[in-house]
């Protein structure tokens, strides 16, 4: 019983975190246009450096060892650096909805990472989930005639897989470095890096953006870049990295949602169905089960 409460808290966390990351895309979309893709890319990592390093400081957390840290280098290449800058990059050519489908593999990413470094071993059932999950994105796609990939498209699909080895390395360390904990280490391990170009790229003009423009880097500062990956941590260090893992199918059917509210953009009834498809995938694999590599000791 006890295991069933840790599995339904940790997909109720994963759900809030998917939900954090969904508003990611449009609030890209939006401060790009005023700050570039260098300060939205790795300039939240700055600010958000200055709220974790304070929290760090008055917990008086303990350093990564050796072995962890090398775990959190993994993270912050694909949450920190990889992710941030590439989408940004991205987003200041292609419209919310388009990168929201390719966002949507980010669940078949994660979970093939997860068997790597984690030791999960999904089940038959999982990956026929994953792969209706896959197909009806893939159906989405070439619905809405995205034809041949843009240097944006390559941007979105090498941030996809990057992120999703650093999901699943950051589920992993989770486990004993704790949720927060492992987005907080890696975000103090790239933030110093960034710090001079961020401030090379600093123009006066930005000073004078819009305060929608304002309101949508500190969202991806302090909510897309720590709290939402507090949330998605605790929930696959909880309820398994696969199977929470399956909640993104979910994300960019939200995204495209949030783009609808707030960047204006249209929303088809294929797009409803499309996500009721892709629900369906996600309530199917919940109670898929998986496993776990073991390792058998030889005798010699």
């Amino acid at each position: 019983m006890q295991g069933e409460k840790r599995e339904k808290l940790g997909l109720l966390l994963g759900l809030v975190g998917v939900i954090c990351f969904s508003l990611t895309l449009p609030a890209t979309r939006i401060a790009v246009e005023h700050f570039g893709t260098i300060i939205v890319g790795l300039g939240r990592t700055v600010v958000a450096a200055m709220f974790v390093a304070v929290v760090l400081l008055i917990r008086k957390e303990k350093l990564p060892s050796p072995r962890q840290f090398k775990s959190l280098l993994i993270v912050a290449v694909g949450a920190v650096l990889g992710f941030p800058l590439l989408t940004s990059w991205a987003m200041e050519d292609l419209p919310v909805s388009h990168g929201a489908v390719e966002v949507a593999l980010l669940p078949l990413a994660t979970a093939g990472f997860a068997m790597l470094r984690a030791g999960e071993i999904p089940s038959l059932k999982f990956w026929i989930s994953s792969a209706i999950g896959s197909l009806a994105v893939i159906i989405y796609a070439l619905h809405l005639g995205f034809g041949s990939l843009q240097y944006a498209d390559l941007a979105l699909l090498t941030a996809v897989i990057i992120l999703g080895l650093s999901y699943a390395e950051g589920g992993k360390l989770a486990k004993e470095l704790g949720s927060w904990q492992v987005i907080a280490w890696a975000i103090i391990i790239g933030a110093p890096f960034f710090i001079i170009p961020v401030s090379l790229s600093v123009t006066s003009e930005m000073f004078h953006a819009p305060l929608q423009a304002w309101i949508s880097f500190i969202y991806l500062a302090v909510v897309s870049q720590f709290l939402a990956y507090v949330a998605w941590y605790s929930g696959m260090a909880l309820g398994g990295i696969a199977r929470v893992s399956q909640i993104q199918y979910l994300q960019p059917f939200l995204m495209i949602l949030f783009a609808t509210l707030f960047l204006h953009e249209s929303i088809t009834y294929f797009t409803i169905v499309i996500a009721v498809i892709v629900v369906f995938s996600v309530i199917f694999g919940k109670g898929a089960s998986i496993g776990k590599k073991v390792e058998v000791a030889r005798e010699g």
